[in-house]
């Protein structure tokens, strides 16, 4: 069935294809990708068209692949790794004039202190936004040149390094016309039980890729998993903080990227929770990066910006 495969025209279908069955959603595929979702929804029906077979089973809430969609991943997958790897590699020896930074975190981090600085930089970046893991693949496979990652992976043999250069709490908010007087009792009594049922009783905002936020923190201060799940589930945080924003309803985010908002009064800090819930966050970059003068004004960025360990 694959014989002609490499016959495809638009090599932009396999990556699209390949973020979709690595993503699992449109949405994360569409952010990986630094794209649209309509237009990766369209490079996925083109391709389907193309090769006359449905690649995924389409759900509310996952795009699960078809056989044929596995057995494509598998034929494709290695090639294209290593025509990014090339890609990469080729465009770095011919920028060597005008030198180029590739950076990989999530958006919001990306959105908060990064893009305000970029009319600053005398060299050009080039961001991709993903789960840490694939960003961390690539770092290792020489894509990337920094990841932003709350995660250490300690391998011998891997080039990358880390160096541990802030925190991130995970709190509880509430926008600013939420009633939270009931919430306030509980806690001065230090009723937790009463304090877990009388939170099921708001509406809850959450994220796609961050509902490992909100998992921790609850079972850091109940000592179980939340018997329910939030109402609304929104691409990122930054949409969840405007949701609530001068209105009503709590989320679990990180205290960084809700900072103005809180300042502004669009929303409270409800609650720390007993037990802090906290990530360090790690430079992770290349021991043979090219241009570490580049890599210094990054990280010089984002230690301007966020609270030092």
């Amino acid at each position: 069935m694959y014989n002609n495969i490499n016959s495809m025209i638009n090599l932009e279908w396999y990556r699209t294809f390949k973020a979709i069955y690595v993503h699992g959603t449109l949405t994360k595929a569409s952010v990986a990708l630094y794209s649209s979702q309509p237009g990766v929804s369209v490079h996925l029906n083109a391709l389907e068209s193309y090769i006359g077979k449905k690649l995924f089973e389409r759900t509310s809430r996952k795009m699960i692949p078809t056989e044929e969609a596995k057995f494509l991943y598998e034929f494709i997958q290695e090639s294209l790794s290593k025509l990014e790897t090339a890609e990469q590699h080729f465009k770095k020896t011919t920028q060597e004039k005008n030198p180029s930074l590739n950076i990989g975190m999530c958006s919001e981090t990306f959105q908060l202190i990064i893009e305000p600085e970029l009319a600053t930089l005398d060299f050009d970046l080039v961001a991709r936004f993903g789960a840490h893991t694939d960003l961390i693949k690539d770092l290792n496979n020489g894509i990337l040149d920094l990841v932003i990652t709350p995660n250490e992976q300690i391998d011998k043999k891997s080039p990358v390094t880390y160096a541990a250069f802030s925190k991130e709490k995970i709190i509880l908010v509430a926008g600013s016309k939420t009633d939270t007087k009931p919430i306030e009792s509980l806690l001065r009594s230090q009723d937790l039980k009463g304090l877990e049922e009388v939170l099921q009783n708001y509406s809850w905002y959450s994220s796609s890729n961050e509902m490992e936020h909100f998992r921790r923190f609850w079972y850091d201060n109940f000592k179980q998993n939340a018997s329910f799940k939030p109402n609304y589930i929104l691409p990122s945080i930054t949409s969840i903080i405007r949701s609530i924003s001068n209105k009503d309803g709590l989320a679990i985010v990180p205290d960084f990227l809700c900072e103005d908002a809180i300042n502004n009064e669009e929303i409270k800090v409800v609650w720390k929770g007993t037990k802090k819930t906290e990530n360090t966050l790690y430079f992770a970059s290349r021991t043979d990066l090219k241009f570490k003068k580049e890599l210094a004004v990054i990280q010089d960025i984002f230690k301007s910006k966020m609270k030092s360990i």
